[in-house]
Formats: structure tokens, sequence, C-alpha cells
């Protein structure tokens, strides 16, 4: 951390003797200080893209310069300057100078008098390293290194008041000591002010905004995620990364590819902020701010009480069942801080009279304990069944996130319960249920005579329900698909009626065209308008129209699947539908134009294959994950794709890919974790082992299909392909082959052998076939796999940290025979069964 002052072994003055005695030279320009060179007011740093610059200001724009700080500031920004970091908060000097230390390991800001003002944490005191340049980033980070690239010092492990993509906000597991974000002391004095942000070194799962030493305000406890990702504006997607090893815990956030400058920001006034520059206003604008309503606050509604945000029009502060306020007439005038007490008492422990209340969708209360050990959810519960002090608990899978081994996590409260609040279902990756402990059994003796008639007739009642329910089974699974039976997937079937019957707008989220129109814009359908044909129809480009065929085998329901689904998602790595028309015997689907079709059409074509280089490769892996993982986890719906693959994989003018075709995909209920199937939907190579068999599917059926694409973009071979992988049935058996034989350098295709990072392609072979094996439940979950891609592409060791991969399916010679329908060829195929 910054320091104005150094262990006596290597002391500040020296440091400034030894800067002294250089030329004193100005700063050169670009974005490196080397020794010798001088930083004044007036000569900036500039990072080597533009982005963002290093000097010394003035907080109020015009005044005198008696005050100058030193600070990385947006450099490609117009306007007043906006700060994202400040060295000598705390020491401002009229005529301040910055210069690197004899050895490159320190940087010293001096006043007019050679007084040292700041100075940055270096290496050790007495080590010897090769003089090497400070420099600005284009990131915003200014970073000090030794000759051999290792980081001796870097701002962005010294945040002020604001987070930028690629910062850590970190807790040291041992010491309990990290770093935190602090706000300015008034937009006018840089000074540390009295909010800050951070990691809660208490318990390490949460984050939380302090006041000075007081709580005020506190996120969602972690549920284990490691990527996830919010659609907070056009263009713009910012995914919250969460590493946890033995050493600490991290949280870091990026944005999608191209979006505008984002940050957070801590206020003086105590706001939590999200902000993203806005071209056109030429202005920041907040997408969010914490505490989002007065409820949110630490603690506002008392003992018990919670803050409700899902209702309307305003979120309020609410008791749970069995409770009531504390204070009936403080509640009335609005004033909730004496919580809410129970209506009745808990009766004695172990009278086997209490139970447990679910809350859903809850961020849960906060002065938890952490139950030790890899509990299951049936033992976190019992621990707290075993405890009479035990007020609640609540459970969560951290679903082998945790390098520390851990793979669930319980939770339980022993006092008052504060700081809870309902969420909603749309917030998946963070809400979570809470167990309340309440009384169950009758209050009163008087109604102990009636328990016998309710012994006698209950079995009775469950007898004829029981024969009911088996009636309605039967009936349902002679008539019906089971997936139809299942009422959350609604949002493709219970539409398909209306569109037989004629109501072609219900739902629709987007523009309606006439048909009339569309003929004109595709000049009667000419083939010279003809951009592709698929097994549902052709597409047309004037952006781009997909036209189901009179005999496609995609019917209204498919067809109304498709359209409600894309146009309610958004996302930057989904296609994007601009329109529908369904008039007569017609059905049309207005898309983007994407021009360069699919990823097929480019990565098996052998003379147009060379433009897909590495780096655009590894763009489309990871730009597919993101997509894959706002369908699964972050969007308003759970969503299976159900045919993912190369053809499926538009590509835009700059080659960033766009997941299509939604016509398969089926939507899960939250509390739903798989679902089954008697029609079996998909491609021949990309449908897991389970689907093709049992009709199971789940987000894991995508995530094999993830595997197989990445093992495809990688090598350049078809999956159904025979060339390219020798004597092998598959491209899966053949990357297992040399992947246990440690070649697996061979599977690369060889047009990447000029633009190839091996150690990121290795990566990316890894990562697949962890997607592919035969074991859904070995198969990572696509939060992981975006965390690993971002995480661990530029590192020469980061597949050493994976699991490894257990043998794929689809090893074997031919199995058994499966029937599959297959989007682009509607027939019955001889499937290979994995053994």
């Amino acid at each position: 951390m910054e320091s104005s002052s150094r262990p006596a072994t290597c002391t500040v003055a020296a440091l400034l003797v030894v800067s002294l005695l250089l030329p004193r030279s100005c700063a050169s320009d670009g974005d490196e200080l080397a020794v010798g060179e001088r930083l004044t007011p007036g000569q900036p740093l500039v990072s080597d893209g533009g982005a963002f610059a290093l000097g010394f200001f003035s907080p109020v724009d015009g005044a005198a310069p008696a005050r100058l700080y030193l600070g990385i500031w947006y450099n490609s920004i117009p306007g007043p300057r906006t700060v994202i970091w400040v060295a000598n908060r705390e020491a401002p000097a009229s005529n301040p100078t910055l210069a690197l230390s004899n050895d490159s390991s320190t940087l010293v800001i001096s006043d007019a008098d050679g007084r040292a003002l700041w100075t940055s944490s270096g290496v050790p005191s007495g080590t010897s390293t090769p003089p090497r340049p400070a420099v600005l980033e284009n990131d915003g980070n200014l970073v000090l290194r030794s000759r051999n690239g290792t980081v001796l010092w870097e701002s962005f492990d010294h945040p002020t008041d604001t987070f930028v993509p690629g910062m850590k906000v970190r807790l040291n597991h041992r010491t309990r000591q990290g770093n935190r974000i602090v706000s300015w002391r008034s937009p006018g004095d840089p000074a540390p002010g009295s909010f800050s942000y951070g990691l809660d070194p208490s318990t390490y799962l949460q984050l939380v905004m302090w006041n000075g030493t007081r709580r005020y305000w506190r996120s969602p406890v972690w549920t284990g995620y490691t990527v996830t990702s919010n659609y907070v504006s056009a263009g713009t997607n910012v995914y919250t990364a969460v590493v946890d090893d033995e050493e600490q815990m991290s949280v870091s956030f990026t944005v999608s590819d191209g979006a505008a400058p984002t940050r957070y920001v801590v206020t003086g006034s105590g706001r939590f902020q999200l902000l993203s520059w806005n071209r056109t206003a030429s202005a920041w604008a907040t997408l969010a701010s914490w505490p989002s309503v007065a409820c949110s606050a630490y603690g506002s509604c008392g003992a018990y009480g919670y803050c409700d945000v899902t209702v309307s029009p305003a979120p309020a502060c609410r008791c749970p069942d069995g409770f009531e306020p504390a204070s009936a007439a403080d509640w009335s005038a609005g004033r909730f801080g004496q919580g809410c007490r129970r209506k009745e008492a808990l009766p004695p422990c172990g009278s086997g009279e209490d139970g447990f209340l679910p809350m859903r969708s809850m961020r849960v209360p906060d002065k938890f304990v952490v139950q030790g050990g890899n509990r299951s959810a049936e033992e976190c519960a019992a621990s707290c069944v075993a405890s009479c002090s035990c007020v609640a608990y609540a459970y969560a899978n951290l679903q082998s996130s945790s390098a520390k081994g851990d793979v669930s996590r319980c939770l339980v409260w022993v006092g008052d319960l504060v700081d809870a609040m309902m969420i909603g279902a749309q917030w998946r990756s963070t809400a979570e249920t809470l167990y309340l402990r309440v009384r169950v059994a009758p209050a009163s003796t008087g109604k102990r005579a009636s328990k016998s008639a309710v012994k006698i007739a209950v079995p009775v009642i469950a007898g004829v329900l029981l024969l009911t329910s088996i009636f309605f089974v039967w009936f349902f699974r002679e008539n019906r698909e089971p997936e139809e039976a299942n009422a959350c997937k609604a949002a493709s079937a219970n539409t398909s009626t209306k569109i037989r019957e004629g109501d072609h707008t219900e739902d629709l989220e987007f523009p309606l065209i006439q048909f009339a129109d569309i003929v004109a814009a595709t000049g009667n359908f000419s083939k010279t308008f003809m951009i592709g044909r698929g097994g549902f129809g052709k597409v047309y480009k004037v952006v781009a129209v997909k036209r189901l065929s009179k005999d496609s085998n995609q019917g209204a329901e498919e067809f109304k699947n498709e359209a409600i689904l894309i146009a309610k998602l958004q996302h930057r790595n989904l296609v994007r539908l601009l329109g529908c028309c369904t008039e007569g015997a017609e059905k049309l689907l207005i898309y983007e134009y994407l021009p360069n079709k699919g990823l097929d059409a480019i990565l098996f074509d052998t003379e147009r294959k060379s433009v897909l280089n590495w780096p655009t490769r590894l763009g489309i892996i990871k730009g597919v994950a993101r997509g894959l993982l706002y369908l699964h986890q972050d969007s308003r719906l759970t969503v299976i794709h159900r045919d993912l693959k190369a053809s499926n994989v538009l590509l835009d003018a700059e080659l960033k890919p766009k997941i299509a075709d939604f016509g398969m995909a089926k939507i899960l209920c939250d509390d739903q974790v798989n679902a089954n199937t008697r029609r079996v939907v998909g491609t021949y190579g990309y449908i897991a082992p389970e689907y093709s068999v049992e009709g199971v599917f789940s987000v894991k059926s995508d995530v094999y299909s993830f595997g197989v694409l990445v093992l495809e973009i990688v090598t350049g071979v078809r999956i159904t392909s025979p060339d390219g992988i020798k004597d092998f049935p598959s491209l899966i058996a053949y990357a297992w082959h040399l992947w246990r034989e440690g070649k697996a350098v061979e599977l690369l295709d060889p047009s990447l052998a000029k633009s190839c990072s091996p150690d990121e392609a290795l990566l990316c072979i890894h990562v697949g076939l962890l997607c592919v094996q035969d074991d859904a439940n070995r198969r990572p979950i696509m939060s992981s796999v975006v965390s690993i891609l971002e995480n661990g592409s530029a590192s020469a060791t980061a597949s050493l940290w994976l699991p490894m991969p257990t043998q794929p399916a689809y090893l074997g010679v031919m199995g058994e025979t499966a029937e599959l329908e297959n989007t682009r060829n509607t027939i019955a195929m001889t499937v290979i069964q994995g053994r």
C-alpha cells in the first residue's frame, strides 16, 4: 500500500539522494518513466493505446495550482477530467515531481524542497533489480516490473474511489487484510472520505460498504459462481469474476468487447455506482446505484424484517409469515428500525413442534456463522435442527468453484436476523432460500381432540388423490409429450395454439412486418438475395429474412418459440431479432444481417479458414461461452439451446460470434435441473450421451455441444468428418488419444502455425475435453468455463490447476441405435453409443 515512510534499512531520504544526483531531465514522450527522468506538472504520460494519462492535476479545474495531485485519468474522454486513481491523496503540493528510484523499485513524489510526499511500496529493501521504466498500461494500471517481468508494484493493487476493469478487490485468508475502494472526501478533495467498499474480513463471502467503521450496505452472500454477467445497457454486459484460492479471495470485473468505458465509483455521499460513458450525450450515465432503495440500506428494516424489492410500485419493509411489526405505530409512520417480532414464541427445544419456513429468492441476512466441512443440504439442515439457539439456515452448492476443495456452503444464524432482502428470481446467481425456524404445531391443547379425526381422514383423502393422480399421469403420458406437460416451459407451448387460431401478436416484443414489404425487399424471394438454406427454410439477405418452407418440419410451436425467446433474450453474443411476419401460411423471421454467415462456412473451408487466425478463434470461443452463460444463468429465463453447432454460430463483420436458431430451445423452471423428452432433437455429433440415449437434457447438454464446438474450432475439423483424425471413429476420440499421449499440440489446425499461442490452444483443448465427458456431473458449468478462458488464457501454467478430463463417450465401436431428429435432415440416424 502507499506509504510516506520506508524501513530504516532503505529510507526515503536515501532514495531521494540517489534521484537528486541524476540528471534533471523531463519525462520522455510515451507511456514510460525511466530512471533519471522526472514527471512534472503539465507533462503527463499517455498509455500506448491513448486511453489513459498519468500526471499532476488540480481537482478543481481552473483553480490556481497550489494543491496538485498525481493521478490517472481517462485521456480519450472529453470534458472535465475523470480521475480513476490518486497517489498523494493526503499530501498535495504546489510544485511536485515524480521520479523513479535508481533500482527501479520505488516511485517517489517530492515537493519543491525535495521532501518526500508519497512513495510506492516496491521490492524488499536491499533487493537488487536492474533498472526498468515504470509503465502506464492502456487499462489504466501504472506498473513497476523487474527485468524478468515480475510485477513489483501496481496502482491496481491500491485503488482510490474507482473500480475499473482489470482491478481486483482482494482479501488475504491468513492475515484478513485486503484493499478497499475509498471515496473522496468531497468532489474537490481527493483525501480519503468516510465511505469504503471491499470484501468482508469477518466472512470472506460478501462485499460490504462501510461508513467509517459502521456497515452501510451489503452485497448478496457468495453462492459459488465464478463468473456472472449482467446486461446493463445496449452493447454493455458486465462480467463479475470471483477467484477463491488458498491464499486469497478476489473479485474483479470485465465488460463485453466494444463496450463504452465503464467503472464503479464509491461517492462521498455514500453511493456505490456503476457508470458508463454515453458518447451521444458526452456524459457519464448512471446504470446502477446502491443502496438502490431506502429499505436496502443496512439494517433498515430492523430485526427479522426484510426489504422486499420485488413489490410494486415501491419496495418496502415486510415481516415474514408468523411475525408482526414490533411497533405497529412506527411502521405506520414509516419507521421500521424496531423490526418484527414473533406472533407466537417458539415451542420448547426438542418438542418437535417447530419447523422451517422457506423464504425464497432472498439475499440472506448478515451476522451468519459458516459451518465447517463439506456438508450436504441435509447435514446443513440437521446442524440447525440440533442446535436450540439456531433460528435459520441457508445452503448453497459452490459447484467446485473454490480451489480449497469445498463444494458447499452452510450458513446458520443464532441471533436476530438483520439486513435480509427479497431480491427476486431474476437474480438467480445470488438469490437463495432462507429457512426460518417457526412454530408449526397447534398452540392450544383444545385442538388435540380433532387429531384422531385427522388421522383417519388424511389416509382416505390421500388414497383418493393418489388414484386420481395415477389416472391423470397415465392420461397425459398417453396423449402428450412429457415436456409439454411441464407448465414451466409454457413460454413456447402455451402460445402455439394462439398461432393456429390466428393470434400472432400476443407476447411478441418486436415489430410485426407486412408480408408485402418483405416480398418487395427480397425481390419476391429471388435467388440473387438468398444467402443460405437450412432444415427449416431459406435465408435471404436484406437484413436477414428466414422464411420457413411450406413443408418445413418447424411448426407453429417452434416458430413462436424461436420468436419469443430471441425477443426476450438480449446479449452481445446472441443474434438479434428485428421483427417477424405471420400472414396466412407464411412464417418469417427478420434478423440482423451478419455478413460472414455461419462459422462452418469459413472454419471448414480450406481456402477461407486462414481468415480465422488464433486470436479470432479464441475470441469466438469466448464469445460463444459468454452467450451460453447468459442463456443458462444470467437471462430472465433459464434457456437450453439444444442445437449448438458451428452452423448456428453466426459471425458479424468483425468475425465476432452470435448464437442463432432457437427453434429447438427449451426453458427450465428456476428450481429445475433437467427435463426428459421422447423427441430428441439436435445434430449428429453434438448431442450429449445422456440426451441421445435417455432423453435427459439440461444445461450440461449445451456444455457438451460447446466442448465439441471448441475442438472443431481448434482443429478446423468437422466433428462428423473422417478427414484429419486418422483411424479414429470421431474427432473426440482422436483428441482424447492425443491428450492422453501428451501430444495434444498435434491437434492444432495447420493454418494456425503463424498465429497460434500453444498455451492458449492447449487450455482450450483441455476445456473442450472437460466439456465432452460422459458423466454430465463432471462437465463444468458455463460460468466456470468463462472464468477459465478469461483468467487462464494468458498463463502458461493455466492447465495445471484444472481437473483432468475423464475418457469421453463415443469412443467404442458401433453400439445400439437410437432415433433422433436432426435439424438439417429429419431422418432416423444411427448414433454411436458410449460404452
